[in-house]
């Protein structure tokens, strides 16, 4: 199987456009059109997870933390990155990173940690803005019907647990075709009315491209009159952490316990108890402190998350308890639910989860 087969299908589960601006998600070393015969997939990348991939006979390792994060000027051994990038290369394997991109859909990492946890009803917790576009066209009314499924099919339509959504106007459009025009309707230099339908479809911005594409190819046309309007409406389908709630109240205390135990943490630090039930919960994989605001805001009774800074736990305010479970271990079904993506979409391809604990953080 060729790389960019893999790379595609994930960045169509997560597109690379997602990732924050500080992030280095993608193909990082090899090359799209090389041949995979096996993947590996961790956490982060080291060197025991090279001798792993190696050992496996994996070209190919999948990791969730980027093993370069910014630019490299040397490979003389010193750094821990260009000894790894070196020894990948050395190798012939390639490595391949989703991160913060796959931090911010609704089917990634966090949706598997809520999942772990006992979410119900979940949702995104800080949904991103300026993501959506309207696309606008006009089209002969006997040829609408084939236009709108296009667009549905390349990916416009879908608001909520809704798809196939459109608007819809009939009207009537008039053009003067140009000397060197081959008009599907009307003649060269005659002015020509046409019923039409004006269709109304929004996207997730990422899909633009495929969108657009695929109103062209079905558009009867030869030149295609649209418009693509930007949105202010918070995309719910993308964005930072996830919300949502137990099935039934839970003690505080024992439900941090209840917690520690599912993670597997070393230690569990966490803001002062209220004691009062827990019915509703906030997490984020991994450093998410900045969405301590955003859960409160939310009525979380608890936030879940790493990395959480000690003057941070003031922000708690007596109105939750903030439990900081680990950066590793508020990320580590990631290699589960990267798994389980690839093998739904090739059942037949050799994927492997790491069998190495990657945690850089140690508890006495």
């Amino acid at each position: 199987m060729e790389l960019k087969e893999i790379t595609n299908y994930l960045e169509k589960m997560a597109p690379t456009s997602l990732q924050e601006a500080y992030d280095n998600s993608g193909l990082l070393i090899g090359e799209s059109g090389k041949e995979v015969n096996k993947a590996l997939i961790t956490l982060d990348v080291t060197d025991e997870v090279l001798d792993e991939a190696i050992s496996k006979e994996c070209n190919l390792v999948i990791a969730h933390h980027p093993l370069i994060f910014k630019g490299i000027k040397r490979f003389n051994g010193k750094s821990f990155t260009d000894r790894l990038v070196t020894k990948a290369i050395k190798h012939d394997i390639a490595i391949y990173a989703i991160h913060t991109n796959l931090d911010n859909v609704d089917i990634g990492v966090n949706s598997m940690l809520a999942q772990k946890i006992g979410l119900q009803k979940v949702r995104i917790l800080s949904p991103k803005n300026d993501q959506l576009r309207k696309l606008i066209t006009f089209c002969p009314v006997d040829h609408a019907e084939k236009v709108r499924k296009a667009i549905f099919a390349a990916g416009a339509g879908n608001i909520g647990e809704y798809d196939s959504c459109s608007f819809n106007q009939e009207g009537l459009g008039s053009f003067k075709a140009g000397e060197n025009a081959d008009p599907f309707v009307g003649e060269v230099n005659e002015l020509h009315y046409e019923k039409e339908y004006k269709i109304e479809s929004v996207y997730p911005v990422y899909m633009e491209r495929q969108v657009i594409n695929a109103m062209i190819d079905a558009h009867p046309y030869e030149e295609v009159a649209y418009d693509v309007v930007p949105l202010k409406n918070e995309y719910l389908r993308t964005g930072s952490g996830m919300i949502g709630e137990l099935e039934n109240n839970e003690d505080e205390l024992a439900f941090l316990k209840r917690i520690k135990k599912v993670l597997g943490s070393g230690t569990i630090r966490y803001s002062r108890l209220l004691n009062k039930d827990v019915k509703k919960v906030a997490l984020c994989g991994g450093a998410g402190s900045f969405l301590i605001d955003d859960a409160i805001v939310a009525g979380a009774d608890v936030f879940i998350t790493g990395d959480v800074k000690y003057h941070q736990f003031f922000d708690a305010n007596g109105k939750m308890v903030i439990a900081d479970v680990g950066h590793y271990e508020s990320e580590q079904f990631t290699k589960e639910l990267i798994h389980q993506l690839l093998m739904e979409k090739f059942s037949n391809f050799a994927v492997l989860i790491s069998e190495r604990n990657t945690n850089s953080v140690n508890y006495l």
